[in-house]
């Protein structure tokens, strides 16, 4: 079968105006802006924790009574001890979650909805320090890489809406943004791949291309952290455009190890959402993923092991899909 390889595109997460954007967590403590800060693409919420009551699972539960769904609350810092023998926190979470009706509205309009689909956040205690912190992108890094409008009212209450959930887990907590300067991005945000499916075989085809993406992963040093079948969850809601829509949550514990040491707040980027679909009656599967240059701009990142550790994951990456759809 010959296969068709496409690079770069940028996009993913946005529209809609419906019953979701209303289900909105009250806050009592303090008043939660309704747009992002102006000032940069991460946003960090962070309380003291003195009496440790604020824990990943303590805000997971929050997120979950106000709908979203969590694809993963995973502990990165045993993982960091075990592979590099030493952490700098005492706590660090990688938190992947979505709101699945927000994402059928979004998807109507914006077909690579799965680049935010889960979205990310971190969640991280330094070592011996008594707060905790929570990171996650501003509605306007989202439009960024998704080429939207910036103001976007559905993005915007997204946001909104992430940020009061946020408040009501880390009640006496403090939103601010890194003091870094964003620089302009070296390569291109979101990388993409197709492939032509055969129309009759693509299900084959499909399952063929999955094997050999995971089997892939572990020797280049990725890890599979999440996995969402977004189609069925869309058929099930009657929207049936699509033969199959998938999300990979991917990391690579290196980077996340080697970032988080200066930018604990990268966890606003992983694990990365890579993902798969094809519509019916279409012979092209579309892939993407968004580029470690999101990182190295948003964060501001200039120290030149840790620009090698990023674009050797980004090389890693399109190396696999580059053999696979060739």
């Amino acid at each position: 079968m010959k296969l068709l390889v496409k690079g770069i595109l940028c996009v993913s997460v946005v529209v809609g105006q419906s019953a979701w954007a209303k289900k909105v967590v009250k806050v009592e403590p303090k008043k939660v802006e309704t747009t992002q800060a102006v000032s940069g693409d991460i946003e960090i919420i962070t309380s003291d924790n003195s009496d440790g009551k604020i824990t990943p699972k303590t805000i997971e539960e929050v997120f979950k009574k106000a709908g979203f769904t969590i694809s993963a609350n995973r502990d990165m810092n045993g993982p960091f001890k075990k592979q590099f023998k030493q952490s700098g926190f005492d706590t660090y979470n990688l938190f992947t979650f979505y709101k699945a009706d927000a994402v059928l509205e979004l998807v109507k309009k914006y077909p690579n909805v799965g680049l935010f689909a889960p979205m990310s956040m971190s969640i991280y205690t330094k070592k011996g320090e008594k707060t905790i912190s929570v990171s996650s992108l501003t509605s306007g890094a989202m439009a960024k890489i998704m080429k939207a409008p910036k103001e976007d009212a559905t993005l915007v209450r997204l946001r909104k809406l992430v940020k009061e959930t946020l408040q009501k887990a880390l009640p006496k907590g403090t939103f601010s943004s890194p003091k870094y300067t964003i620089q302009s991005a070296k390569g291109e945000l979101v990388t993409n791949f197709t492939m032509k499916m055969d129309a009759e075989e693509w299900e084959d085809e499909l399952d063929e291309f999955k094997m050999g993406f995971e089997g892939e992963l572990a020797p280049h040093g990725f890890v599979i952290a999440g996995f969402n079948n977004l189609g069925d969850e869309f058929d099930d809601a009657k929207y049936e455009i699509y033969d199959f829509y998938e999300v990979y949550s991917v990391c690579k514990l290196p980077v996340i190890y080697t970032i988080a040491k200066t930018r604990p707040e990268a966890g606003a980027y992983a694990p990365c959402s890579l993902y798969l679909n094809k519509k019916k009656k279409d012979n092209i599967m579309h892939i993407g993923f968004p580029s470690v240059y999101n990182w190295i701009s948003s964060m501001a990142i200039e120290n030149k092991d840790d620009v090698k550790v990023l674009e050797e994951a980004q090389a890693g990456m399109k190396k696999i899909l580059s053999g696979l759809t060739e």
